[in-house]
């Protein structure tokens, strides 16, 4: 619900105050007044400011239409409102109402050379030439060939690239996107390609920290493990704090295009005692980010932490956010998870020594023929109960009680029956078998399609439980006799 304070803004807006309009537009741009973040309706806000001063001006006489919209120094009243409209994201607001604004507003305080220039030049190449935004580009495209402004799509992109260089050129907030931006156009950058292949074949460092310094993710990768000592060259334990400080750079770099060597790297240059900004939190984070990324040892690191701190972790079930960690490394040979998976999860992959083995058989025989045996659903999810406890050799009370749709996670079964009996801990088991596997989506389907309370309470279960081990015994044991109906 809109506060008053954002309502009192709202009424005097409407009613033409300039100021509120402005203050409406910076609330659905911060979100302040609980407001929704709407840039749309930020730039509809700010055309009526706009034109509310322009129309002021004019009746003041103080110059033309005209120079107003082509020198901003002759009005400084309007100073505020186009800072402001330097900032909403152009992008976001295609197709609203005031993109036709918003769009020439853009280009005017472009090519105005104020202090606001740069914001609105970098919306207009991020707008124009981003390879991200290329859907929006072809729409905008169609929309500029509708429009009458004596220009063309490609037209505007070569402007907006001259932007692009001119900010990368500049010491602005926008040099380091614009430079970043500038390698992402490159459709085959031969330079950096050139300069790889001579570290690569004459092991030249210059090629390196230039490929480097252009931005070639791997080349700062590879310079920053250099610089730490990680390739295996020196004395790792004598390397210098600011050997370290500088390998951090460039494996911050490469970090931030998303390599998770680049994050393992900087997880143990903060652990380094020589480290001046030695940090175990940090440490820790940029370890879990590598995990997070698909590093087999910092997937190891991680699930061998959650399980050291188990004890002190607030999680449901105790241990499954270990085992899953651990398990992703072991699903890519790393030798020291095998143990540690052990500990953490049980295992059952040979369902022939389990104590529902038989029970189990006899259920899948009643499950294919059920339509023959006229079984009633509750029957039909207790032989889905009996194979599932079979395949992870469930005691008797977790048959009855566990929640079948709710047993299995990616890497294991999660049986947790305290909601019924408090004093039994769960239990994870690792699924190591495709039978397994297709037995928990085939219960979960039956499940997932029956009422919550068809089975009943523990007695009522047990009670079911005890009709249908026997009807299957009776009618499935190789020595069973005519076949009754349930």
């Amino acid at each position: 619900m809109a506060s008053r304070e954002f309502l009192k803004i709202l009424r005097s807006a409407r009613l033409g105050d300039v100021s509120a309009q402005q203050q409406l537009a910076s609330a659905y741009l911060s979100g302040s007044f609980n407001t929704p973040i709407q840039p749309s309706n930020a730039l509809i806000w700010l055309e009526k400011s706009y034109f509310s001063i322009t129309n002021q001006l004019l009746s003041i006489n103080t110059s033309s239409e005209a120079e107003i919209s082509t020198n901003f120094m002759v009005a400084p009243e309007l100073s505020e409102v186009l800072e402001q409209i330097s900032t909403i994201p152009l992008a976001e607001t295609f197709n609203s109402p005031g993109f036709k604004f918003g769009w020439e507003s853009f280009w005017r305080i472009a090519e105005a050379n104020t202090e606001i220039s740069h914001a609105a030049r970098w919306q207009l190449i991020d707008l124009l030439l981003n390879p991200s935004r290329a859907d929006l580009q072809n729409a905008l495209s169609e929309w500029i060939s509708k429009q009458d402004l004596r220009t063309d799509f490609s037209s505007l992109e070569t402007r907006v690239k001259n932007y692009l260089v001119e900010l990368a050129e500049s010491e602005s907030t926008f040099t380091a996107p614009a430079k970043e931006l500038l390698i992402k156009l490159q459709p085959r950058n031969e330079a950096l390609s050139s300069l790889w292949d001579s570290w690569l074949t004459n092991n030249n460092e210059s090629t390196l920290i230039q490929a480097a310094e252009l931005g070639l993710t791997v080349a700062k990768l590879t310079l920053g493990l250099r610089l730490a000592q990680f390739d295996g060259v020196g004395n790792e334990s004598n390397k210098s704090n600011a050997s370290l400080k500088k390998a951090a750079y460039w494996l911050e770099l490469a970090a931030k295009d998303g390599d998770r060597d680049a994050w393992f790297a900087l997880g143990e240059i903060y652990r380094r005692p020589q480290f001046s900004g030695y940090n175990a939190a940090e440490s820790d984070r940029c370890f879990d980010r590598a995990a997070d990324l698909g590093h087999a040892q910092a997937q190891f690191r991680k699930g061998a932490n959650l399980w050291r701190k188990r004890e002190k972790i607030e999680e449901k079930v105790r241990g499954l956010q270990a085992s899953y960690w651990v398990w992703q490394a072991h699903q890519q040979s790393v030798a020291e998870a095998k143990e540690l998976l052990g500990k953490i999860l049980e295992s059952t992959p040979n369902s022939k020594m389990n104590d529902w083995y038989e029970l189990s058989l006899y259920a899948e025989k009643a499950l294919n023929h059920h339509a023959e045996y006229k079984l009633d659903e509750e029957w039909l999810l207790m032989c889905h109960r009996l194979i599932v406890a079979n395949q992870f050799n469930l005691s008797k009370a977790e048959l009855l009680l566990c929640e079948v749709g709710q047993l299995q996670h990616e890497h294991c079964v999660v049986v947790d029956i305290r909601w019924e009996l408090p004093k039994i801990l769960p239990r994870l088991i690792q699924i190591d078998t495709i039978q397994q596997r297709r037995t928990l989506l085939a219960a979960g389907k039956a499940f997932a399609g029956a009422e919550s309370e068809i089975e009943g309470n523990l007695r009522q279960r047990r009670y079911r439980f005890d009709r249908v081990t026997a009807w299957l015994t009776s009618n499935f044991a190789k020595n069973s006799g005519s076949v009754e109906t349930a």
